[in-house]
C-alpha cells in the first residue's frame, strides 16, 4: 500500500508539469461492468476503455451529441480483463496490469502511465476551434469551425507516422494535412502524398491512433510549445493509446487492434514487367518473351489503361478489353500463365461520361451524387467524370461484378488506381456522407470490396490489390501500397527508404516504390542500377514508369540490363528468407524493412534511414547519390557483421567507412544468422522448397542461434490456419570443441513432408576441419575461400544434427 500511494505521487508530479484543461469541470466516475468508464464533465461524457493490456481507448461525447461506434479501422475486440479503479478526492485511477490512466480532477486532466513511467496526457484534450479549415485542392473555405484533441508532448520525444511523406524521419515541428493527394513527380520533400493517416508513432515506444475518417490535419508541435493536435471537420472523437515493450511488440500490438496483412501469393515476391503503358497485345507478348529470350526472371506483367482504350484521355471507365488493340485478352493472359507469368489489370473508381460505362452507371444508380441528386459530374485530366460510390449497396455490387468478369478472363491481380479519390469536390456526396467525410477511407473500403468479393467467391485463393491510397488497417484486405508517382531523379530515390520504414512502423508493411522512378524522360543508367540494387531488399520488386524511357531491364542498354538481371536473381535465391519475412508481418505485423533503431535503441540513430535492416538478419545501406565510391555506416554493436558479397567481417558497434562497389550496394548479415536461399528460378511457379542452401555465418563470440522459415504451397488463403505449411528450425551451438548444428521441422497436420537436398554453407571458417559428422556419418569436404559447403539430405520428418571439429 505505501508503494501504491508513492507511485501515484509521482505520477502526480510528472503530470502536474504540464499544461491543463482548466475550463473542463469533473462531475462524476462510474464503472460499467467493470470494462467501461465513464467520466462525466461540464461539457460532455468520456468513455473509457481497454482493448488489451497494451490498448486503451478514449472517447468524448459533447453534451446533446451521440457516441458514434463505427471505426473503419478496429477489428479487435476487447479482451475480458481484471481491470482496477480507484477514485479519491482528487483522481480517479483506471488500469489494467502495468497500462494506466489516471483522470486529474482540478484543473482536469487525462494521462497515461505504463510500467509506471508516464507516457502522455492530454493538454486541452477536446475542444472546437474557430479556426477555417480550407480544401486541400482549391483552397475554398470547407468548414467555419473544426473540431480538435490537444495533447502534450515531452521536450525531446521524436514523432513519426501520419502516412506517407518525404519529410525526414522526424516529423515534430510540421503541421501536416490528413488529406490523400497525389504528387506527381516528387522528390526529396513532400508534405502531403497519397497516403495519410491520423497516426502518431512516438520515440518512446507509444502510438496515438486518431479514430476518425474525416479530412483534417496533425499538427506534431509546429509552434514549438509541446503540443500535438489532431484537428478534424467532423467525426469521432475517439483515440487509442497503444503500448509496447519493444518497436516490434508496439506493431504487433497496433496491427491486432487494426488488423493484419494476409499472406500474399508467393510470386508477389517476384519480379514484374510494368510500364505506363503496354498499348496492345503484341507489345506485351514481345515484352514478355524478351524477358524468356534474355533469361531473365518475371512473375507477373501490369497492364495500365490502354487495356479497355486506345487513347490515354477519354477512355476511363470504360473496362471493358478494346479488342482492336487486344483482339484475344483472355488466350494471352492464358499463354502467360503456362509460362508462370500472372497478368494484373488496373482500374479506376472513375466513369467518364462519354465512356461506355456511364449510361448503365447512371441507370443503375451507381454513383455519387451532387446536391440536386443527380451523379455528380466534374472535369479531371483525364476528362469528365463521375465516381463509383462504393458506400451504396448498388456501387459495391456493380464494381464487384466488373472485378468478377476480369478475373474471369484470368487475372490474377488487381490494380486500383487514383484512389484518393484523385480529383474528389467537397460538394460531391456518397451515401454515408459528403466527399470530405469519406475521402481518406475511399481507397481502404475500396480494397475492402475487392477483399471480401475474394472471401465469399474465391475464398482459397490470395488476392493481389495494388493500390497507393489507404487509411489506418488497410493492410487487413491485403492492400500492396506504393509510393506514388516519384521523380526518376536522384532525389526521387533518396526518399524512398524513408517512406517504406515509416508506413511499415504504420501496418503496411509492404510499401515499396516503382524502381527506377516514375515520372520524367531521364535516362540515367546508374540511378536506374542502383534503384533496382535497393529493390532486392524492399518488399515489391516492380520496375515501372513513364514509357519515355523503358522501365524494363530488357530494353536497357547491355551494361544496366546486366547489373539488373544480378539483382532480380538475387531476388529470386531470397525467395526462402523473403517469403519468412512475409509470414512474420502477417503474424506480428512487423514490417520487412526495419528501422536500424529497431535494432539499437540509440537516440543517435532514431531519424536514420540511410541504414536499415531487410527482416532480422540483413543490414542494408542503399546508395541514394550518383559517383559515390565510399560509404560511412554503422553497424550495430548488438552482432558483428559480414559483407555478403565478399565475406569480410566488421566488428560491431562502430562506424566504418566501406569502399561502394559498382555491382552492388553495401549489404551485411548478423553474425550467427541462418539465411535460408534457394536455387535460381525463372517463375516461382519453378520455385523448388525441397532443394535449398542454408549459410550460416559463423561466429566465434556468438555461441547459439536459432532461425525459423515458413513455408507453404504460396497460393493457398489461409494456408497457415489450415495446416497446409511447414517451418524449418535450425540452431547452431558452439562449444570448446565443436560447431554443432540441428535441423528440424514441424508441419501443420495438412502438410505432406518431403525429402530436403539442403547445401550447408558455412562462412568465415579459416580453417580445414579434421572431422565432420552429419547424422553420425563422416564426411570429407573442404574450406574454399573460408566457406565450408556440406551436402545435406534430409528426412524432414526426423531431426538432423552436423558436428563440425573446431580448430
Amino acid at each position: 500500500m505505501k508503494n501504491y500511494k508513492i507511485f501515484f505521487l509521482l505520477l502526480f508530479i510528472s503530470v502536474f508539469s504540464f499544461a491543463q484543461n482548466s475550463k473542463r469541470i469533473f462531475k462524476s466516475a462510474k464503472l460499467q461492468k467493470d470494462t467501461i468508464l465513464k467520466i462525466e464533465v461540464n461539457d460532455g461524457m468520456y468513455q473509457i476503455k481497454f482493448y488489451s493490456n497494451k490498448i486503451i481507448e478514449t472517447s468524448f461525447i459533447p453534451t446533446n451529441e451521440t457516441f458514434s461506434r463505427a471505426s473503419h479501422a478496429v477489428v479487435l475486440n476487447p479482451a475480458s480483463l481484471k481491470t482496477k479503479f480507484k477514485e479519491t478526492k482528487n483522481e480517479v485511477f483506471f488500469s489494467a496490469d502495468d497500462l494506466k490512466l489516471m483522470v486529474q480532477k482540478s484543473p482536469f486532466q487525462i494521462s497515461y502511465f505504463y510500467k509506471n513511467k508516464f507516457i502522455t496526457s492530454e493538454k486541452q484534450g477536446y475542444f472546437k476551434s474557430k479556426h477555417q479549415l480550407m480544401d486541400l485542392v482549391k483552397d475554398n473555405i470547407v468548414a467555419d469551425k473544426t473540431e480538435k484533441i490537444e495533447f502534450n508532448l515531452t521536450e525531446n520525444e521524436i514523432l513519426y507516422g501520419s502516412g506517407a511523406r518525404a519529410l525526414g524521419m522526424n516529423r515534430r515541428g510540421n503541421r501536416l494535412p490528413l488529406y490523400n493527394r497525389a504528387h506527381y513527380g516528387y522528390e526529396t520533400y513532400s508534405e502531403l502524398m497519397n497516403y495519410t493517416m491520423p497516426l502518431i508513432i512516438s520515440s518512446k515506444k507509444y502510438m496515438l491512433h486518431f479514430d476518425n475518417a474525416p479530412v483534417g490535419y496533425l499538427d506534431l508541435d509546429s509552434k514549438k510549445d509541446n503540443s500535438l493536435t489532431y484537428e478534424t471537420i467532423s467525426g469521432r472523437k475517439t483515440y487509442q493509446v497503444i503500448v509496447g515493450d519493444s518497436w516490434i511488440n508496439l506493431i504487433d500490438n497496433y496491427t491486432e487492434l487494426t488488423g493484419k496483412q494476409p499472406l500474399p501469393p508467393r510470386w508477389v515476391l517476384g519480379n514484374f514487367s510494368s510500364r505506363f503503358g503496354y498499348h496492345s497485345q503484341k507489345e506485351t507478348e514481345a515484352t514478355i518473351a524478351k524477358f524468356k529470350e534474355e533469361k531473365i526472371p518475371v512473375d507477373a506483367v501490369i497492364l495500365d489503361l490502354y487495356w479497355f482504350g486506345k487513347e490515354l484521355k477519354g477512355t476511363m471507365g470504360n473496362l471493358e478489353v478494346y479488342k482492336d488493340s487486344f483482339p484475344d485478352m483472355k488466350g494471352m493472359i492464358s499463354n502467360f500463365k503456362k509460362q508462370g507469368v500472372k497478368t494484373v489489370l488496373i482500374t479506376e473508381p472513375f466513369i467518364l461520361s462519354n465512356s461506355k460505362k456511364w449510361k448503365e452507371a447512371v441507370q443503375k444508380d451507381v454513383l455519387a451524387k451532387d446536391a440536386a441528386g443527380n451523379p455528380a459530374k466534374y472535369d479531371f485530366y483525364f476528362g469528365n467524370t463521375g465516381i463509383v460510390d462504393i458506400y451504396k449497396k448498388e456501387g459495391r455490387e456493380w464494381f464487384w461484378k466488373i472485378y468478377r468478369e476480369i478475373y474471369d478472363l484470368g487475372a490474377k491481380g488487381f490494380w486500383g488506381d487514383l484512389g484518393e479519390p484523385e480529383v474528389h469536390p467537397s460538394w460531391v456526396q456518397h451515401a454515408t456522407g459528403s466527399a470530405d467525410e469519406v475521402h481518406n477511407i475511399y481507397g481502404h473500403d475500396w480494397a475492402r470490396l475487392i477483399f471480401e468479393g475474394y472471401q465469399k467467391e474465391y475464398p482459397n485463393e490470395r488476392p493481389f490489390i495494388l493500390m497507393r491510397s489507404g487509411a489506418a488497417g488497410s493492410q487487413r484486405f491485403g492492400m500492396i501500397p506504393w509510393s506514388g508517382d516519384v521523380n526518376r531523379t536522384w532525389g526521387g530515390l533518396r526518399s524512398q527508404p524513408e517512406i517504406a520504414l515509416q508506413m511499415g512502423m504504420q501496418g503496411l508493411g509492404y510499401m515499396h516504390s516503382d524502381l527506377g522512378g516514375f515520372a520524367g524522360d531521364n535516362l540515367d543508367d546508374n540511378l536506374y542500377t542502383r534503384w533496382l540494387q535497393y529493390g532486392i531488399f524492399q518488399p515489391v520488386f516492380r520496375p515501372h514508369a513513364q514509357e519515355d524511357v523503358p522501365s524494363e531491364p530488357v530494353f536497357r542498354n547491355e551494361k544496366a540490363k546486366k547489373s539488373a538481371k544480378k539483382s532480380i536473381e538475387l531476388r529470386y535465391q531470397l525467395l526462402p528468407y523473403n517469403y519468412n519475412l512475409a509470414f512474420e508481418n502477417n503474424q506480428k505485423g512487423t514490417p520487412l524493412m526495419r528501422p536500424i533503431f529497431f535494432e539499437e535503441d540509440e537516440e543517435k540513430l532514431m531519424t536514420n534511414s540511410s541504414t536499415y535492416l531487410w527482416g532480422k538478419d540483413f543490414l542494408i545501406t542503399p546508395i541514394l547519390k550518383d559517383s559515390v565510391n565510399t560509404k560511412e555506416i554503422y553497424f550495430p554493436k548488438t552482432a558483428n557483421w559480414f559483407n555478403f558479397y565478399t565475406g569480410e567481417k566488421v566488428e560491431g558497434g562502430q562506424n566504418k567507412i566501406v569502399k561502394v562497389e559498382e555491382n552492388y550496394i553495401p549489404t551485411y548479415v548478423r553474425s550467427g544468422a541462418f539465411i535460408l536461399m534457394s536455387d535460381l528460378v525463372q517463375t516461382t511457379d519453378a520455385y523448388e522448397a525441397d532443394k535449398l542452401e542454408l549459410h550460416y555465418y559463423f561466429d566465434i563470440f556468438k555461441k547459439e542461434s536459432e532461425r525459423q522459415f515458413y513455408n507453404d504451397d504460396g497460393v493457398t488463403a489461409n494456408a497457415f490456419e489450415k495446416g497446409i505449411y511447414e517451418i524449418l528450425e535450425f540452431e547452431s551451438e558452439i562449444t570448446k570443441r565443436f560447431l554443432k548444428i540441428d535441423f528440424e521441422a514441424e508441419f501443420g497436420d495438412s502438410w505432406n513432408p518431403q525429402n530436403k537436398n539442403v547445401t550447408l554453407i558455412i562462412h568465415n571458417i579459416n580453417w580445414n576441419p579434421n572431422k565432420i559428422k552429419v547424422a553420425r556419418k563422416r564426411v570429407q569436404v573442404l574450406v574454399e575461400n573460408n566457406v565450408l559447403k556440406i551436402p545435406v539430405k534430409w528426412n524432414s520428418k526426423k531431426k538432423l544434427k552436423i558436428k563440425i571439429v573446431l580448430k
